[in-house]
């Protein structure tokens, strides 16, 4: 049905379209949103996580919070896993959470925001109070046709909330959020080199410094503790209950996740962007990497048309990084999944080994694991599906195949 209102409809009504259905949902659920605070969470990498440690630090201080992201649906105590393989959902969809968490007495609601969301109006008739903006480096970037497109898709959510920013002043492109109105501003910055979540000074604010000791694996975080912890200020919760909630989170699903700890480690994260997936291999490295340990991967590229620019910068980093990359299948879509394996290993180069069954990939991996090795497999996280041609959606969870792979070896 999508694809006939596209095939059919002109692309200067299509926005009309989105729109319409935007105000539909809203009008058919009573505009919920003005009857709850909405915090939107944007940026390239790091939003399911500060979405979870945002709504964690609402919940240390007493309040009964919502929260929407591309891992799961919550709403107070009962949470459910987000199977609909999107980030943010459509517009009826996200005004009938709204709705729920509203009606079952939540004060607020904690969204992520994704740029393809934004470029189809989900976001609008939704009264966010505040705005947050994470990080930023290219994505999605033949959808939006240029970078300076997907930075204006994430700015629109500064725009619809005027009251509270909060901003990560050390990413380049902060400016382009600083310069937005709104009624206050929030920056973080991290002060000190090299980060350590070990107890590294962090600026929150002018006259707001706090010792870290983050439980979650991965320096990144810190940054998305910062963004939680900044939430946690804008709304009048003390800096001692914002640290002490995001130093009691232990992990969120799929991100920096290790499933099996002796006698090697394997973890499993997310990871589709150059970015995100340096940062992963570089915190591994520095946490984990003695003599003699290797750092093995394995490494996917969606398809599906999208982002192919990215498939040889990905296998490049895999190979700066680690000792043996494994090239395997993701999401292939209506892509021939080789094409995809072979444009990643180009950058790989020849350590790369090309395995197209994505459990074999994985089992591999293992096997090449010794005592002390770290074992990284990235692209899809928690995610429940491998999206194949047609439209097919096979049962997929890169843990829990870790896990019984690692079992079937030690019989």
């Amino acid at each position: 049905m999508k694809n006939l209102i596209k095939k059919f409809i002109p692309r200067f009504l299509l926005g009309w379209y989105h729109f319409l259905l935007a105000l539909s949902g809203a009008f058919l659920y009573g505009f919920p949103s003005r009857k709850i605070i909405v915090i939107g969470v944007t940026g390239t990498d790091g939003k399911s996580t500060t979405v979870n440690l945002i709504a964690k630090v609402l919940e240390e201080a007493g309040y009964k919070t919502a929260l929407m992201s591309s891992i799961s649906f919550k709403i107070g105590e009962k949470e459910l896993a987000n199977k609909l393989k999107m980030t943010m959902p459509g517009r009826f969809v996200i005004q009938k959470f709204l709705s729920q968490a509203s009606k079952e007495g939540c004060k607020y609601a904690v969204l992520e925001v994704s740029s393809e969301g934004i470029k189809q109006y989900r976001h609008k008739f939704i009264n966010f109070e505040v705005a947050v903006f994470t990080n930023l480096s290219p994505e999605h970037i033949e959808s939006h046709g240029s970078f300076e497109n997907y930075r204006n898709a994430k700015i629109e959510l500064f725009k619809a909330a005027k009251n509270i920013h909060i901003i990560n002043l050390d990413d380049e492109n902060a400016d382009y959020f600083l310069r937005l109105p709104a009624s206050k501003k929030y920056g973080y910055t991290i002060v000190g080199d090299p980060i350590s979540n070990h107890g590294n000074r962090i600026s929150i604010v002018r006259d707001k410094d706090v010792q870290l000791k983050l439980q979650l694996l991965g320096d990144f975080n810190i940054y998305n503790a910062l963004a939680a912890i900044c939430v946690g200020l804008s709304q009048s919760v003390s800096l001692e209950i914002c640290k002490r909630a995001v130093e009691k989170a232990k992990g969120i699903p799929g991100r920096m996740e290790m499933v099996i700890q002796e006698p090697f480690r394997v973890i499993v994260d997310y990871a589709v962007t150059p970015n995100a997936l340096e940062k992963a291999y570089q915190s591994l490295n520095s946490k984990f990497k003695i003599q003699n340990s290797k750092l093995i991967c394995v490494l996917g590229s969606c398809g599906g048309g999208r982002d192919k620019w990215k498939r040889k910068v990905l296998g490049e980093i895999a190979r700066k990084y680690c000792d043996e990359v494994i090239v395997t299948n993701e999401d292939p879509y209506d892509e021939n999944p080789m094409d995809i394996i072979e444009q990643v290993a180009n950058g790989v180069g020849n350590i790369s080994k090309k395995i197209l069954d994505r459990r074999e990939a994985i089992k591999e991996a293992l096997k090449l694991a010794k005592p002390g090795d770290t074992v990284i497999i990235t692209g899809k996280g928690c995610e429940p599906w491998m999206c194949v041609a047609g439209g097919k959606k096979i049962p997929w969870d890169d843990r829990q195949v870790a896990r019984e792979e690692f079992e079937k070896l030690q019989i």
